[in-house]
Parts: C-alpha cells; structure tokens; sequence
C-alpha cells in the first residue's frame, strides 16, 4: 500500500480562513493580524481583555527518549487535541515553531505527520510569519551594539575578554561555533575571540518564551548580563541602552500565531526554543491564551521527558503560575525495540522480548513525570508494521507500572484514532487528581538542584563539575540569582549524557563543560557532556533533497 507523504497530505488540506478559526475562539477578526489567508497573529489588547476568564486544562503531551525510529510527540499532539475537538470538548493546541536548523539537517519540520498534522506545513516549517528572524535580528543588534560601544570609547569599561553575549543564527553551522571578529585594522574594531549559537538557544528566545506582555519582554530583556568589567561587576543590556530597540524589534513576534490543523481545529505556534539546549516550551502567552479560550489545552514539551518535561515542570510551569493536569507519555513500538537493543534495519520483524527489554525506558519515564505529582497516560502511536503482541507487552508493562497505555493510529486515521485516548484524558482532566509541585524548591542552592535533576530524573551517582563551575556557581548565589531554576543542556537520546547509552541506565555521572547565566530568562544553563548549543549538519543533510518541481511546488521536506 503506498502512502501519501506528509507534505502531500498538507498540500491537499481543505483549509478554511484564519476568520473562521478564530470566531471558534470567539476572537474577532479586527484582533487578528492575517499573514494570507491561514495564519494570523493575536492582538495584545485581545490577549489583555482575557485575564478574568477562568482558565481551561492543561494536558502535557512528552515523550520517551528519542530515537531514530522516531517516536511522533508532534503528530500525537496534534491528534489528541483533534480527537478532543471530536469528541465534543473545546480543545485548542499549542506547539512551537519549527526552526531551520533541523529542517535542513536530519530531523525534519515540526508541524506533525500523516493525517495529524498543522497546515499550513510547508510555511509553518519554514519563515512563517518571522518570529525567528525577528529574534536573530534582536539578539544580534545587541551584539552589534557591544562592540560599537567598546569601539566608540568603552564608558562602561567592559573587560573585553569578559563578553558573554555571543552572536546567533537560525542554521546548523559548525563553523560557526568559534570564531574571531574585527579582523582588519582600527576600522573594524577590537579583535576578539567569540561564536554564534543557533537562534533557538538564544536568551531572547527563552525570554520571548517566558515574557507575559511587551512590558515584561522589556524588563527580561535589559536583565541580561551581556558582559563584565576587570573587577567583575556585571554590564547589563540596559547598560547597552538596546533594551528598547529590540522591543520593538520583538513587538510583533511576541504576538501568538493562529494556524489550523487538517482538521480545521485551531492551534497556537509560537516559540521554539530546543529542549536539549533551552527550555524546550512553546510561548507562555500562547499557552496562557489558550487556556482562557478553551476548555483543554494541549501542549507539548521538546524531546524525552527527562528534557522537555523537566523543563516545563520546573522552569515554564514555575514562573507561568500555570501546572498540568494530565500528562499523555508518547511511546512507540520502534523505539522500544532500540531501547531493548535492535538495530534500526531489523525494526521490521517483530520482537516482544526486546520490546519488553526497551519498555525499562518508559518505565523510567513514567516513574519520573509521576514524582511531580501529575497521573501519566502512555499514547502508543502506532506504526503499519506494530504486531498485536508488540503492543500488548506495552500496554502489560505500563499496567504495571501505575499507567495505562493506549493505541493511537491518528497518523493514517486523524482524530478517529485518537478519540479512546481523547475520553480518558478529559475523564482525568476533569477529576483534578494531579497535586503537582515542582522537583526543588527555588530556596535549594543551584549546585543541589543540579544534582537533584541529575539524581532524581536521570538517576545518575554523581554529578561532576571543577572547582571553576562551582565558584560560579557560588558567586551568582552571592549575586543574587540563588533562585533561579537550573536549565539542564544534553544529549537528547540517553538518560545520561552519553548519546548511545539507551534504556534506563544507571550509576553514569554528569559532567558539567560549562555554566552560563541567564538572567533575563530566568534560568542557569548547565551544559552537560558534548551537547553543542550550535549544531553542525549531517553527513547527508536534508537540504540535498529540498527543492522546486516545474510547478513550482516545495519537494523534499518533511
């Protein structure tokens, strides 16, 4: 049987105007700013008139450690919150934006799959409405604004060996990682040592991500530490006076975007920053948004648990004032024979033993989003070669281990498979069982939430970090940023930080490489083992196959 591929599926979607979206929200159209026909960007005044209506349910849609089998959190996001609208409930979605960097390397877009997916895809996966770029060009006109206040006299007496505000770019590009500036002469400057990371580990990302309103953006913005003086005194943006340019800069990306899915339900996409780097959450006032307009939100949460999750346990949930109350566990069949030791080209035959072997990493999983006191639901997302006795053994497994695990098939079904996962989610949901509360207090020293995260969720003996790292640590303590929630940056494929250690491992540690503060977020970022806050492409990246047909329609992306 041949099927259709995803952009394919998109291209056929029977879209209808953003309009007509958005009055399913009771938003009219004079506070939607249309990008053509199926997307548009929500006023502030709207989101502000909102604040008094009573809040929807949060449901949370993670995942098992990735694989390349690929496990569909995206597409089961998609399909739940389709089969919640199918069942009769008012669900809206919200995901992030996808970035460029994977769209050209190997994981692909980031609007869903099969029948489950975000249109319009091909837009959506690429420039969209601009957020990204509006948050290159922020991010790098503080950076431009660094080194002209140095060039044009230095008044702030900024140790130039002590900037820590790289540049960013929205590509995968290794050689980009360290670089010189200001080679030349006088004319271009001061010549210095320095580097680019990908746009979505920027702090103005995660800022965008976390800010409440234009008001706060501004706030979190002149926050960052961008540089220090000789004796360490810390130079801030507003320091820089670029707070208010990149404001404005920002204005219009902190407007949530309205897009559909095939099934004409409505979806916020806004935000994207990774979860193995950053926080891995899609936009605050997304969320907050939708859960004033409807009943059940769906959301997601980048990569495995013990990344995204954590993270929005911890960091979004904790400064958003909001908490889950449900949290759907996406596994597959594929995945859990990798974890249970088969290759990738044997992934065809079918392998209980192994399936049951590679289910310790789901237990792991289950155990881990349990302890922030949420009820789990396991969604298994069904692929054509998935035998029947394959999927009991999970379903057995997460009886087992205090969950329930059920069958999916949105990819080939859209929201008729999904709607027996859709009825027990909104039961759960309805009966306010979870009692959630973060995994450290924000009174905890930042080395110990550190280890609690490495202990507790990774389940590592130790965590191990050089005298350096710990001073840092001690002195932002001292600095006054004490408080804040860790950010933990790995590999997204092992509960440790290395990349082929699969399952549920044990007695790793953690090294740390390095610490970075990000005050203007919110969060200290741990960099934990080779995880690079810029990646590199492939040796076959996607690119190569991403081109025009003589209709002039997109080929290649996924």
């Amino acid at each position: 049987m041949a099927y259709k591929t995803d952009i394919e599926i998109a291209r056929a979607a029977n879209k209808k105007p953003i309009q007509e979206i958005g009055a399913k929200l009771g938003i009219p159209s004079d506070d939607l700013l249309p990008f053509g026909h199926d997307k548009a960007k929500l006023s502030a005044s709207f989101i502000k008139a909102q604040a008094d209506r009573p809040d929807g349910k949060l449901i949370l849609v993670t995942a098992i450690s990735p694989t390349p089998a690929g496990e569909g959190k995206t597409t089961t996001t998609v399909g739940l919150g389709d089969g919640l609208n199918a069942i009769g409930k008012n669900a809206v979605i919200c995901i992030r934006e996808a970035s460029l960097g994977p769209c050209f390397g190997m994981k692909g877009g980031a609007a869903g799959g099969g029948y489950a997916q975000i249109v319009p895809m091909e837009e959506m996966n690429l420039h969209f409405t601009g957020d990204f770029h509006a948050i290159t060009s922020a991010h790098n006109l503080l950076s431009a604004m660094i080194d002209n206040h140095i060039y044009w006299g230095n008044a702030l007496e900024i140790d130039e060996r002590r900037i820590v505000w790289k540049r960013v770019l929205d590509m995968n590009d290794r050689a980009l990682r360290d670089t010189v500036i200001s080679l030349g002469g006088i004319a271009n400057g001061f010549a210095r040592q320095t580097g680019f990371d990908i746009t979505v580990a920027s702090e103005v990302m995660a800022i965008l991500c976390l800010s409440n309103d234009l008001k706060d953006l501004q706030q979190r913005l002149g926050d960052i530490i961008v540089a220090y003086t000789r004796d360490r005194k810390p130079i801030y943006c507003r320091d820089i006076k670029a707070d208010g340019a990149m404001t404005v800069l920002l204005q219009q990306a902190m407007q949530p975007n309205l897009v559909q899915t095939l099934e004409n339900n409505p979806a916020f996409v806004h935000g994207g920053p990774f979860a193995n780097i950053a926080h891995g959450c899609n936009s605050v006032v997304a969320t907050k948004t939708a859960l004033k307009l409807g009943d059940y939100v769906v959301t997601e949460a980048g990569f495995g648990a013990d990344l995204g999750a954590e993270k929005f346990m911890n960091i979004k949930c904790r400064k958003a004032g909001i908490a889950p109350s449900v949290v759907v566990l996406v596994a597959t069949i594929r995945a859990s024979k990798m974890n249970g030791g088969v290759a990738k080209a044997d992934l065809g035959a079918e392998n209980v033993q192994a399936v049951t072997d590679g289910c310790a990493n789901l237990g792991r999983h289950i155990e881990n989003l349990k302890s922030f006191g949420v009820p789990v639901v396991v969604a298994i997302n069904h692929f054509v070669n998935d035998t029947d006795a394959e999927v009991a053994a999970v379903m057995e497994y997460a009886q087992t281990h205090g969950s329930e695990a059920i069958l999916c098939t949105h990819w080939a079904d859209g929201s008729k498979g999904t709607k027996a996962l859709a009825t027990r989610v909104a039961e759960i949901a309805d009966a306010d069982v979870a009692q959630f509360a973060p995994l450290y207090p924000d009174e905890m020293g930042l080395f110990e939430k550190i280890e609690t995260v490495a202990k507790r969720i990774y389940r590592a003996d130790e965590v191990l970090a050089d005298k350096k790292i710990r001073a840092q640590l001690r002195a932002w303590e001292e600095a006054g940023f004490g408080h804040l929630p860790v950010c933990m940056a790995k590999t997204q494929y092992s509960f440790s930080t290395d990349p082929d250690l699969r399952g549920a491992p044990t007695g790793h540690s953690v090294p740390i490489r390095e610490v970075r503060l990000s005050a203007g977020a919110g969060f200290v970022v741990v960099v934990c083992g080779e995880i690079m806050t810029m990646p590199g492409l492939p040796r076959k990246p996607a690119a190569e196959a991403i081109m025009l047909n003589d209709a002039g329609e997109i080929e290649g992306l996924f």
